[in-house]
């Protein structure tokens, strides 16, 4: 519900009828000021009072609801009112103005049209990767509409694992391998793939390439593998675009979680660690022989339909930037005008970044902390790759930290506050320097690439057609 749109139509219908705020509230036994707030927006109705209210005006509840503001300005004031609430203008720092019939109208129309603006060269300068930017968001929040749980892949992976009857504990190399066989391919492992593939698939003569090593426990060609099975289990055709890439990347990979970690088994080892308030991702990832990573992400799509826990996920750089996130429980991501969350930077008290100040980071790091959305329970791992240092994050909301291992820590941090300096000492600070620092800063090698071409995005298809010819006649 838009709280101020619906305020809008309630005082636009009011005015209609000729009633005053004392008038209308005699009605339907509502304060005056009770119904101005209601109209400004400043405070939800309850259906009840909106039933109450339309059906003293002579309306149905739905035309209180209907998208389309009453008339031109109040539609410019809405406007308003949304550029204000969003991050591009949070991060000014700025004093909101009240979008109120008070406020004249060029004045309404200047803001308006600043706003546009500010809105327009934001959008310009994320142009190059737009599409892929934008493509990403929507499938984090269409993810997140279905509290991060696609039943459809967990029963195509419970499917395939009935063949070698597998149901619980580290699945197998050796069953992997007959998973594949009975799909009509065969696992081999080669020296040689392209640069730009992680797999290969050759469909005319039912071979998955796939490189010769794995990291630690095993986990990294079990899913290799099973995301490559993933794309003919679940009938996948060439991507006609980069939002259809993606959504394939998102579905292999979930489909492959399900086969490593089975819904039934996980389910009943995730409650009986809730039972005995003692969730924790470590436990989970040991029980199943996979990464940090692959447990913390499987939890997520687990908890909030079967524990009843909505839950945020964050995989954070040791310079505090996202590279991947998700969330179901409220918590206030940084975004960039597109809605995109990748490469924005997390508030230094968080424990994503907190972690990394840690001189012991053999165990997990728990953390309350409060945020403007209020306060959040946090267990982060970091880990190292071959280029870099990362965190690995799962939170909940403080009233289900109870269920985790690490609800009893003392740590807490706040980041209510964050963007520009707030201290006069800061603000000095920043004033000094400005136009006397100039720092060589380090370019990440995503920034200025273009939207890969090809029939797979970032896939040197020729290099792909090499390798196949090679390998098929051995």
């Amino acid at each position: 519900m838009d709280v101020l749109l619906v305020g809008r139509h309630l005082r636009a219908r009011r005015r209609a009828v000729g009633w005053t705020l004392e008038e209308l509230g005699a009605k339907v036994g509502m304060a005056p000021s009770q119904l101005s707030m209601f109209e400004n927006g400043r405070r939800e109705p309850r259906l009840s009072q909106l039933d109450a209210l339309a059906d003293a005006l002579g309306l149905a509840v739905a035309d209180l609801l209907v998208p389309d503001a009453p008339d031109a300005r109040t539609a410019m004031e809405l406007e308003l009112d949304r550029y204000q609430r969003q991050p591009l203008y949070a991060e000014l720092h700025l004093p909101t103005v009240p979008p109120t019939r008070a406020l004249p109208q060029p004045v309404l129309e200047s803001l308006v049209g600043l706003h546009r603006e500010l809105r327009r060269r934001a959008e310009q300068a994320i142009a190059t990767p737009e599409e892929a930017r934008r493509a990403n968001t929507e499938l984090r929040l269409w993810l997140r509409s279905r509290d991060n749980h696609l039943p459809e892949f967990e029963q195509a992976a419970a499917d395939l694992l009935a063949v070698v009857d597998h149901r619980t504990g580290a699945l197998k190399h050796h069953d992997v391998g007959r998973m594949a066989k009975h799909l009509g391919f065969s696992l081999i492992h080669v020296n040689d793939l392209p640069h730009s593939t992680r797999s290969v698939i050759d469909l005319e003569n039912g071979r998955i390439y796939l490189p010769p090593a794995s990291i630690p426990g095993g986990h990294g060609l079990r899913a290799l593998a099973l995301q490559a099975m993933a794309h003919r289990v679940l009938g996948h055709t060439e991507p006609r675009d980069y939002a259809e890439f993606l959504r394939q990347r998102l579905e292999i990979n979930y489909f492959a979680a399900a086969c490593l970690m089975p819904q039934e088994a996980s389910v009943a080892f995730l409650r009986a660690a809730k039972d005995r308030r003692d969730l924790a991702i470590e436990d989970f990832r040991d029980a199943f022989g996979v990464t940090h990573e692959a447990a913390a992400l499987r939890l997520m799509n687990l908890a909030t339909v079967h524990l009843g826990l909505p839950v945020h996920f964050l995989r954070v750089r040791d310079d505090g930037a996202i590279q991947k996130a998700y969330e179901n429980d409220g918590l206030p991501l940084p975004a960039d005008v597109s809605g995109s969350v990748e490469g924005q930077l997390v508030h230094p008290a968080w424990a994503a970044r907190a972690a990394f100040e840690r001189t012991n980071r053999t165990t997990e790091f728990y953390q309350f902390t409060d945020t403007p959305a209020g306060t959040y329970w946090c267990s982060t791992q970091t880990g190292t790759s071959a280029t870099e240092e990362f965190s690995i994050t799962v939170g909940v909301r403080f009233a289900d930290s109870k269920w985790f291992r690490g609800a009893d820590t003392a740590g807490r941090a706040d980041a209510r506050v964050s963007g520009a300096p707030r201290s006069a000492e800061e603000a000095a600070l920043v004033e000094h320097w400005r136009g006397k620092a100039w720092p060589s800063a380090r370019l990440h090698a995503h920034v200025l690439a273009p939207l890969p071409a090809g029939t797979f995005p970032g896939v040197d298809d020729e290099e792909v057609y090499r390798f196949l010819e090679v390998h098929a006649s051995r």
